[in-house]
């Protein structure tokens, strides 16, 4: 059976190729290599002993999207990944990512409009319920006025979904609104490399950690949580990208509840900016040079999930522990410094 992962050698895409593989699935990837490489493809072999079909294109390009539809009409599944997602850069760049996330997207949906049966996997975010009100964040807690242009193009871009699902009863779909996923394949083969300054915190550590960054910088410690620092649900990547082919299962086997459904992703488990720095220092057994700075604008205080739906309605759990994913993070960016 084929699928189509877009922006498929990304972080949590390439790790959800070889899930995807180690279930038999035939994948084709999209990627634009905006936020990736080559190499990845690479790694995804040497662990799965499987090269996905890769076609490299801008989805913005409308017509060579088409055309890949066109192509390739036995696809039976999409999970839409390719977008951009750094908060920070989205509040300096709106128009960049609502072209990006949001223009893509309907040009994938219209596509999908024209077969008679489409199953789509939706890469969304906890940044949906902006500043929630209530700890952990189930599905039901309200979506709040987006901190960002980033979470509000998950926000609209869930709409866009929801509403093409009303009046398209051969298209199901569920959003996957994931918590912040960090750490690497256990092999080593594949992991977060970020093109130019990491915009988010892990890889900031790492590469601070292999000397690369000469200094990281802990947006505010005035937050009114226990050590003043932010709080995130850190999920390691294998057990995110595992919950994706459970939701495409779930599709194909025609197990949903609705045309349209969401699952929150997360641990369940909040963890602070400085007990993830903390958590570095143990398994690599150096300290790490960082500093207290400015709030950064676009921050929530605190972000963890209620897991209990997509743990009893998909069965996936997450597993894996903080160190557990910090020390595969770590030992990825050893490797990949080590090339």
């Amino acid at each position: 059976m084929k699928i189509l992962v877009t922006g498929g050698l990304g972080f949590i895409g390439s790790h959800t190729v070889v899930e995807l593989q180690n279930e038999g699935f035939e994948v084709v990837v999209v990627d634009n290599l905006s936020n990736s490489s080559l190499d990845v493809l690479d790694g995804i072999e040497a662990i799965t002993h499987k090269r996905p079909i890769f076609e490299e294109f801008d989805l913005r390009e409308k017509p060579k999207v088409e055309s890949f539809f066109q192509k390739y009409q036995d696809v039976a599944g999409v999970i839409h990944f390719a977008a951009s997602k750094a908060v920070g850069e989205s509040v300096e760049k709106p128009l960049l990512y609502y072209e990006n996330n949001l223009g893509v997207l309907v040009y994938i949906l219209q596509e999908l409009k024209k077969k008679q049966r489409a199953n789509f996997i939706f890469s969304s975010s906890c940044t949906v319920y902006g500043q929630a009100d209530q700890m952990p964040i189930t599905e039901e807690s309200p979506v709040k006025p987006a901190e960002s242009p980033y979470g509000n193009t998950k926000q609209v871009g869930e709409e866009i979904i929801k509403d093409s699902c009303k009046v398209n009863p051969q298209l199901k779909a569920i959003a996957l609104r994931y918590f912040n996923p960090i750490g690497a394949h256990a092999s080593g083969k594949i992991g977060e490399l970020p093109i130019g300054v990491p915009q988010n915190l892990v890889p900031f550590i790492t590469q601070t950690g292999m000397g690369l960054r000469e200094q990281l910088s802990v947006f505010g410690d005035d937050y009114p949580t226990e050590d003043g620092t932010c709080i995130r649900d850190y999920i390691h990547v294998v057990d995110l990208a595992k919950a994706h082919v459970a939701a495409l299962q779930r599709l194909l086997k025609d197990k949903n509840e609705a045309n349209y459904e969401v699952f929150n992703l997360g641990t369940g488990k909040g963890s602070s900016v400085l007990e993830v720095i903390r958590s570095f220092e143990r398994v690599s057994g150096q300290k790490l040079n960082y500093k207290i700075v400015d709030r950064r604008p676009g921050d929530v205080v605190q972000a963890y999930a209620d897991t209990t739906k997509a743990n009893k309605v998909l069965g996936w759990k997450a597993i894996s522990t903080l160190d557990e994913a910090m020390e595969s993070a770590w030992e990825w960016e050893k490797n990949v410094r080590s090339r």
